[in-house]
């Protein structure tokens, strides 16, 4: 069976975990989405993106 999920609310649930369970402060987690959208405009976006992509393929066990 496979669930297909956005990253979004993925990323969305982590963040609510942590403040709620972990007691990360509120501007910490928005100082972390910004820093990612940073990221995404800068030249490291094709590194981060091949790496994500990679990690997923190992956790679902396909291969390209």
């Amino acid at each position: 069976m496979t669930v297909t999920l956005p990253l979004v609310l993925v990323l969305g649930v982590v963040a609510w975990a942590a403040i709620k369970f972990l007691g990360i402060r509120m501007w910490a987690a928005v100082a972390i989405a910004l820093f990612g959208f940073w990221l995404a405009h800068t030249f490291l976006a094709p590194a981060v993106e091949s790496g994500t992509r990679t990690g997923v393929h190992i956790v679902n066990g396909t291969h390209i």
